[in-house]
């Protein structure tokens, strides 16, 4: 197996060939962190790498592997998304003033992560308080698309997406608050799971109403394996979703029985989607007619424009509260707008906001009385250009012309419903489109396996991109 083979190897894979002793985990470390030192200083998937730290440790792990008592991803490397604490390395939150910030503590995510084995290859690059969808954070770089390094990766999650499809890593850990998560694995051609409000913690800090830890993998098998990992109450959430009947891990080549599955291939909120991404759902939905689904074409209720409104002042109170919060002046444009934007809301226009986003959510949920899931473009259109976004003299603007891009992601992060980017196509470029899957609220399993299914039928892991 050469060093390319090898790096794109699937996590759940290289677990067992090392178990088995026919890789050591001094090689597959190895290779991953040449890698990243060749790769990364163009292509900033990484805002702080560990690669000194990950070969001592690989060096230690391959001494224990006689152990009968091993986790079950010893030896693997992961990436770490840089919006999560990690003790005694550098987390930045893409802030410029937080560039020497040391935590002392590892997030639990983190110390999960660490649990089942894993070694971290370091902290991938990641926007601003992870507030935008793409992901060139001020003071470092940008994070290039390895299908077309003048392009994006997404974000929030952009280093982790990127360093995923570039081969700088087997799997990656992120977050997704607004579908940060399943744009970038759209845009690199991976796939990602938003899990359900509550199925993981974010202990030991405030639990986020919209954002979830999860998975972004180049199999279905991983994603839930890691998801496996991930999942569970913490002493003290305010809320969690009901434990699942089995492991994730377990639903991967389980039958999904015959689904009633609605097909919304047009955008909402009356905006733009290229062609090859509307085509991409509607070639989705004949897919899963084949296997023999029942597919309806069925928009799911539209929020009104007052909704979107009363996201963008949740959004902006949120922002004003983010911990740990750097300097006001060291903050970049869009997010000093939404903070300062936020400082204006009072109370009692706030907690409006949030009962008409309940309200409309409510309705949205009740879609789903009538279908097992629903399927979407995950994006409005292929990778932007860096920094084709960007409007320094109106941040509100930019912030909002950026977010016409993703109008399929938002709505489900505040039902807190599980929804899945699947890499199902590309465009006439070349480049990945992905398409969107929501479930029903805690309902991560129907997705699994019914992402595992489309994945057998039209597997996508033999595509690699330029930068391989």
């Amino acid at each position: 197996m050469n060093d390319s083979d090898l790096a794109y190897t699937s996590a759940v894979e290289l677990a067992e060939l090392i178990r088995l002793k026919k890789v050591s985990v001094v090689e597959v470390v190895d290779t991953y962190a040449q890698r990243i030192e060749a790769h990364n200083p163009h292509l900033g998937a990484y805002l702080t790498p560990t690669l000194d730290e990950a070969r001592d440790q690989s060096k230690a792990a391959e001494k224990e592997l006689d152990r009968d008592d091993l986790p079950p991803f010893w030896g693997v490397p992961i990436s770490i998304k840089d919006l999560n604490d990690t003790a005694g390395v550098r987390t930045t939150h893409g802030n410029a003033a937080f560039h020497d910030r040391v935590p002392e503590r590892d997030e639990e995510v983190v110390a999960r992560i660490k649990r089942a084995g894993f070694i971290m290859l370091g902290k991938t690059n990641t926007p601003e308080f992870g507030t935008t969808c793409f992901t060139d954070p001020p003071g470092y770089f940008p994070a290039r698309n390895p299908w077309d390094t003048t392009r994006t990766t997404g974000g929030s999650s952009g280093g982790a997406a990127g360093a995923l499809a570039a081969g700088l890593c087997p799997i990656s850990q992120g977050s997704d608050g607004g579908g940060s998560i399943r744009i970038p694995a759209a845009l690199c051609g991976l796939f990602g799971i938003k899990p359900s409000r509550g199925r993981v913690t974010a202990s030991p800090g405030h639990q986020s109403f919209l954002s979830q830890d999860g998975p972004i993998a180049w199999s279905v098998r991983d994603a839930a394996a890691l998801l496996d990992v991930l999942a569970g109450y913490a002493v003290g959430d305010a809320w969690w979703a009901p434990p699942p009947a089995r492991p994730f891990a377990d639903e991967v080549g389980a039958p999904p029985g015959r689904l009633r599955i609605a097909l919304s291939a047009e955008p909402p909120l009356d905006t733009d989607c290229a062609q090859a991404n509307i085509d991409g759902a509607r070639q989705a939905g004949a897919l899963l007619q084949s296997l023999g689904h029942e597919v309806i074409e069925a928009d799911p209720p539209q929020w009104p424009q007052e909704v979107v409104e009363d996201f963008l002042i949740t959004w902006s109170v949120r922002s004003c509260g983010y911990e740990p919060m750097p300097p006001f002046e060291s903050l970049e444009p869009v997010n000093k707008a939404l903070i300062e934007f936020g400082r204006t809301v009072d109370a009692p226009r706030y907690e409006l906001a949030e009962r008409r986003i309940q309200k409309a959510s409510r309705v949205l949920v009740s879609f789903f009385d009538d279908f097992d899931v629903l399927v979407t473009p995950t994006v409005a259109g292929p990778p932007p250009v860096i920094g084709s976004y960007r409007d320094p003299d109106n941040p509100i603007a930019e912030f909002l012309n950026a977010a016409s891009l993703v109008p399929f992601t938002p709505p489900w992060n505040t039902t807190g419903q599980p929804a899945v980017s699947l890499p199902l196509h590309q465009d006439e470029a070349g480049l990945p489109v992905g398409v969107q899957i929501v479930g029903r609220p805690a309902d991560e399993g129907t997705l699994i396996r019914l992402s595992a299914q489309i994945e057998e039928a039209a597997p996508w892991a033999g595509r690699r991109p330029p930068v391989s």
